[in-house]
């Protein structure tokens, strides 16, 4: 609820051109965004995958970390292509786009 110095500078607001969006409203879109963005869809595992991907590491490396075989990571990372909506490309780099997404979220 607004208090009445509030309405009338909402009103101001408005009649100006301007617009006014209850602060409610605003956070629960946020949430609702962070909750349907495909990053979401990830595992955990995918998670910490995804992470030593954004660090720079090779699959080798990521193995290494997280005391699996390259194969296993190379089954994360086609798993997190899939979630993250990103389909083999001649022009993209998946692995690059799936960093920027995980930064992005």
């Amino acid at each position: 609820m607004f208090t009445d110095d509030q309405f009338v500078d909402v009103l101001r607001t408005v009649a100006k051109g301007g617009t006014v969006m209850d602060p409610e409203v605003v956070a629960e879109l946020l949430v609702r965004r962070s909750r349907d963005a495909p990053i979401t869809r990830l595992t955990d595992r995918e998670r910490d995958v995804l992470a030593l991907m954004a660090e720079g590491r090779s699959n080798a490396a990521i193995a290494q970390q997280l005391f699996v075989s390259e194969k296993a990571v190379s089954k994360h990372c086609t798993s997190i292509f899939a979630k993250l909506d990103l389909p083999p490309s001649e022009t993209d780099n998946r692995r690059v786009l799936a960093v920027l997404a995980f930064l992005n979220s």
